[in-house]
């Protein structure tokens, strides 16, 4: 049964009005003045190529841009349904509060208090459409609790499809939901809900099916795990607690989890907050956890916060003042950020919205209208594409970092045997001629004449896991995949630069043991869509160990793609 909130005192909503009017003018000042993120200008180019699906997330943010961006050619553009959603975001937490009679007060020194809120306040990314629908969901979810209509149940397909087409870590919040309220699956429309959400969620499974699960492939075993390090969940905690507010987060965390349950609804809400949290702290076994992760967690957890001190009916004057230290420091930071002091653009999460547009033009003016190639991930490439309006900018995905949407996207096939500029953040001799210089860094510049990559080539091999002693031979039987729409042909005759097909050994992103297949590689061509086999052996490095093993075409001067899936090599 739901707790009768009907009880407390109708409260005026004008200071809450005041609030979000105050924040929002807040967010489009920053949204308006700071150059554009690495990751917005990436997921500007998801906007460029509309799709079901993309390399590392659902399209959801993609909308997000397309929309914002065809009302303002600029940094606004694309980040004004993150202000009009975060707004809309903090008003519907404020509805389902009110009902257990929060007061105005607690809510904004709050809320207003909370970082992560204020990060994607002004930065789009697929964390924003994320929030969106998870607030949206509680507020439709409690309603459903109350009533179970079929208007409502609907909603929540609808709701819950946003989720999944928004991030995946949407999947978290109704598992936790399911968790709190098993008795759910005893309601008709609960299974409507499942159908609904399912049969829209259907292109983008489609998409996944069609270009061979990508997302399921890096998401689950592609990333760089690492040891486990009691250090790497230390960091976690603490990281958490600033982002619920820097002097603030430790009560918020404290309230939340002191409270008692008196329905369905504040159950659902500590099972999720609860959850989440611990589901990440359990994922730093694996590799690093982003701090931003946990975002779908803090919106439970502040509105159980502020339950809770209801509940107490303390003055709490000591929190008051806390709470408006902690707020002024927030803004300071941002107004801060706005101005561009020079100690704010040391750090690397910073760093990127600094002096990237001059950079931008200035690379533009070596390369003019041809193709520019990076080597160094998808974030300069995407700022360089989203400063010119084009999408010439190419993102290299080298062997040791990791495939991106560049590998998907059409834009390696343009550049084929055609002179494009390549930009790199180290001197290679070989190539380059210019140097590229502002306070964004420097870089170096130089021709490459008739182009030649295979970073779409599909090459696939059945073992996941292999042991082996100290130089042991293993030979393998490989599947290789064009899924260019064209032929190709790794013959090196007529080309200027050789290809080379080679077995990597790495640890982590360190680069270990390279060995070379003979040249009998080189008599392979395919057509489009065509698959042919070839067998290669690898000698096992001499040194024991775990490493990680994929193949690679690599043509100079470049350093070759990642081609394959990663087998867990063990030299025992």
């Amino acid at each position: 049964m739901q707790a009768n909130t009907a009880t407390h005192q109708t409260q005026s909503n004008k200071p809450i009005w005041y609030f979000i009017l105050c924040w929002t003018l807040l967010n489009v000042v920053q949204a308006c003045t700071l150059e554009i993120h690495a990751d917005e200008a990436y997921y500007w180019l998801y906007s460029r190529f509309l799709d079901w699906g993309y390399f590392d997330h659902p399209p959801m943010v993609a909308l997000f841009i397309k929309f914002g961006y065809s009302l303002f050619h600029n940094e606004f553009g694309t980040r004004i349904l993150t202000i009009l959603s975060n707004s809309i975001c903090i008003y519907v937490m404020w509805l389902m509060v009110k009902e257990y009679g929060v007061k105005a007060k607690w809510f904004i020194l709050l809320v207003s208090g909370v970082f992560i809120f204020h990060i994607y306040g002004f930065t789009t990314t697929p964390d924003v459409p994320l929030f969106l629908f998870t607030v949206l969901f509680y507020y439709v979810y409690k309603k459903y609790l109350e009533h179970n209509t079929l208007q409502y149940a609907l909603l929540l397909a609808l709701i819950v499809a946003g989720l999944f087409y928004s991030k995946y870590h949407g999947v978290l919040l109704i598992i936790f939901t399911l968790a709190s309220n098993i008795s759910l699956i005893k309601r008709r429309s609960f299974w409507l809900i499942v159908f609904g959400a399912v049969v829209l969620f259907i292109p983008h499974i489609w998409w996944q099916v069609s270009h061979g699960y990508p997302s399921v492939k890096y998401h689950l075993f592609e990333r760089n795990g690492s040891d486990y390090s009691f250090a790497r969940a230390g960091d976690y905690i603490p990281t958490q607690l600033a982002m619920g507010g820097p002097l603030i987060g430790w009560f918020i965390f404290y309230s939340a989890f002191r409270n008692r349950v008196s329905d369905v609804f504040t159950r659902t809400l500590l099972v999720n907050a609860a959850g989440t949290f611990i589901f990440f702290l359990l994922n730093t076994i694996k590799g690093g956890v982003e701090a931003h992760w946990t975002l779908i967690a803090f919106v439970p957890l502040v509105m159980l916060a502020l339950i809770y001190i209801t509940k107490q009916g303390k003055p709490f004057k000591w929190l008051s003042v806390l709470a408006i230290i902690n707020v002024v420091f927030i803004v300071g930071l941002r107004i801060g950020i706005m101005f561009g002091p020079a100690i704010l653009k040391k750090p690397l999460q910073l760093r990127s919205y600094y002096g990237f547009k001059d950079w931008a033009h200035k690379v533009k003016q070596k390369a003019a209208d041809s193709y520019v190639i990076f080597s160094e991930g998808f974030q300069n490439p995407s700022k360089y594409d989203f400063y010119n309006n084009t999408t010439k900018g190419f993102s290299y995905d080298a062997r040791d970092y990791r495939r991106t949407q560049f590998s998907i996207w059409p834009i390696e096939d343009s550049m084929q045997r055609k002179r494009v500029y390549l930009v790199l953040n180290y001197y290679n001799k070989g190539v380059v001629t210019d140097t590229i210089q502002n306070e964004a860094g420097t870089w170096y510049g130089g021709w490459v004449d008739d182009f030649r990559t295979y970073q779409k080539i599909v090459i696939d091999t059945k073992p996941k896991t292999i042991n082996a002693k100290p130089g042991q031979k293993i030979e393998f039987d490989l599947s290789i995949t064009n899924p260019y729409p064209f032929a190709v042909n790794f013959t090196n005759v007529g080309y200027k630069h050789p290809v080379v097909l080679e077995t990597c050994f790495f640890t982590h992103t360190t680069q270990v043991n390279v060995q070379t297949a003979d040249s009998t590689f080189n008599k392979i061509a395919l057509q489009q869509g065509q698959s042919a086999g070839y067998k290669v052996t690898a000698i096992a490095p001499t040194e024991k160990g775990a490493y990680d093993l994929f193949f690679s075409l690599r043509t100079e001067p470049f350093t070759g793609s990642r081609n394959s899936r990663i087998i867990k090599f063990i030299v025992e």
